[in-house]
């Protein structure tokens, strides 16, 4: 009997002292838990641009420190051609913050214009539990199938349009004038939302011959890689181009608005958007070249 008064005794007293720390003792299971999260392991395809900008950088540390960290950390996700990977929150507002920037179409749309347009996203799918765990999965702009027939077109350009020159500059003009030249801008698509191409990727301005402006700048993009000159697209409210850099300094480039739809039907080829500076650009008054210069400070 003496035994069983002993053990409730030993009971209660266990209870009040579990009561008086319980706040610490649930912040030691907590973090035991946390602790044990497994972060994945980056593996980078080829198309990861090991590049960090002023907006988001590259990083190597997969536990979320703040809001910054966080953009990091899915820019640098998305940039490597991961299709799922899991990384872990490390402050408290970290949950709050995953769930304003994965439904934050404007800083996913910003984080995505410095990614290669292989790895580009369409939509960034977000997941995670309470003790900090966060899955993303990735949804590419880009299928394997229009990756290849891309890069055929391209190879073609790279022989037969580029051949053996190794000016930057000579080598942009080369590229941009193909490009117009072989290109029609898809008015039925921006006007009539009549979709008949992938317009709005590479693949149709090279292959089908139609382009939006995503189209335009992602075969430039591509092809700016592959020279490895850098670049990395500028989006405003409805509009996307490319920002160059030459000898040092960052330019403009619009083929959109270098390839004019004339009322006569007649293919232009014009360089008002030609590498331009951004101070030359804002002469030209054009609404939809307005982008926010705390994003694209490089080009600012």
């Amino acid at each position: 009997m003496k035994k069983v008064i002993y053990f409730l005794l030993f009971f209660v007293i266990l209870l009040g002292i579990s009561y008086l720390f319980k706040d610490q003792i649930s912040e030691f299971i907590y973090s035991s838990f946390k602790d044990g999260i497994k972060v994945s392991t980056l593996e980078p395809n080829e198309y990861y641009r090991p590049v960090s900008y002023s907006y988001v950088q590259i990083t190597d540390d997969f536990e979320a420190k703040n809001y910054q960290h966080l953009m990091n950390i899915y820019y640098t996700i998305t940039n490597s051609g991961s299709e799922e990977f899991s990384f872990k929150c490390a402050y408290d507002e970290c949950l709050s913050d995953v769930d304003e920037l994965s439904s934050n179409q404007q800083v996913l749309s910003n984080i995505n214009s410095f990614v290669h347009p292989y790895n580009s996203f369409t939509a960034v799918e977000t997941k995670y539990n309470s003790i900090g765990k966060v899955i993303i999965t990735v949804e590419r702009n880009y299928t394997k199938s229009d990756i290849k027939a891309v890069n055929e077109a391209l190879n073609y350009i790279y022989s037969n349009v580029i051949k053996n020159e190794t000016d930057s500059r000579k080598i942009i003009k080369l590229a941009h004038d193909y490009i117009i030249n072989k290109t029609k801008y898809d008015s039925d698509r921006s006007d009539l939302q009549i979709v008949n191409y992938k317009s709005s990727i590479a693949y149709g301005p090279l292959i089908e011959g139609y382009s939006l402006c995503g189209g335009y700048t992602d075969a430039m993009a591509l092809i700016l890689d592959h020279y490895n000159i850098p670049n990395f697209k500028v989006i405003s409210e409805n509009h996307v181009w490319n920002a160059v850099q030459l000898n040092n300094n960052w330019y403009h480039l619009d083929l959109t608005w270098d390839d004019p739809v004339a009322s006569d039907g007649r293919n232009i080829l014009d360089y008002k958007f030609f590498l331009i500076t951004t101070k030359e650009l804002e002469k030209k008054e054009v609404s939809q070249h307005i982008y926010d210069k705390k994003v694209f400070a490089e080009i600012a």
